[in-house]
């Protein structure tokens, strides 16, 4: 009896552990090709059963020269920019400012309340290049006063959100038209076959009729 009992809980255990893992500030989807303009969901779970989570602020890696946001009911929104220590120049625009810090507020009676998450869409274009992993250290305050610091390695207790980026669209493209390019040649030599087939059948043709010709003069 008592070894059913341990397995039962053994196994209960092991279904409440990748929910308590993943009830972490992350951002969605976690892997995003280099170069893609896309919207990344900041998701803010509420760990706390006594608490509502008011203030969220997403501190950005470098290489983000702009990010928007789509309006969150009952939430404010900052978004901090920082000065480039050297210029770059992209599409013909000096760029010497890039995002540093984006923070969501609650205003008046909302928050993510115990039990829930909330999600805060950004807009932003993937920097690097496809291996790179971007790190997105955050901060969590809740009503009462407690700050959870998301800023750990991907192994700690509280790490920080992170995007996986992949390879961009240059390299899948290349591909594409290298295998375009293959298709093409397979097409081309199949319609040459197809070609001399019709021909020789022609040929065929032909001979028929002047043998039979021939043979109606004689």
């Amino acid at each position: 009896m008592k070894t059913k009992t341990t397995i039962a809980l053994i196994a209960l255990l092991a279904l409440l552990a990748p929910a308590a893992a993943s009830a972490h500030v992350t951002l969605q989807p976690d892997e995003v090709a280099a170069g893609d303009f896309a919207v990344l969901d900041v998701r803010v779970p509420n760990e706390r059963d006594d608490a509502a989570t008011t203030k969220v602020a997403v501190q950005f890696p470098s290489g983000f020269p702009f990010a928007s946001y789509q309006p969150v009911a009952g939430w404010s929104v900052q978004v901090q920019m920082e000065k480039l220590d050297k210029p770059l120049t992209s599409h013909g625009e000096k760029i010497s400012e890039q995002v540093g810090r984006i923070t969501w507020t609650a205003t008046g009676d909302a928050g993510v309340q115990p039990g829930q998450f909330q999600d805060f869409p950004i807009s932003v274009q993937i920097p690097g290049e496809g291996g790179d992993t971007l790190t997105f250290k955050a901060l969590q305050t809740y009503d009462n006063g407690e700050v959870v610091r998301w800023i750990g390695a991907p192994e700690s207790e509280e790490p920080a959100p992170q995007v996986a980026v992949t390879e961009g669209e240059a390299h899948h493209d290349g591909a594409s038209a290298s295998e375009s390019s293959e298709a093409d040649d397979d097409d081309g030599s199949d319609g040459l076959a197809v070609a001399a087939l019709i021909v020789g059948a022609l040929g065929l043709l032909a001979g028929g009729a002047a043998l039979v010709r021939s043979r109606r003069t004689a």
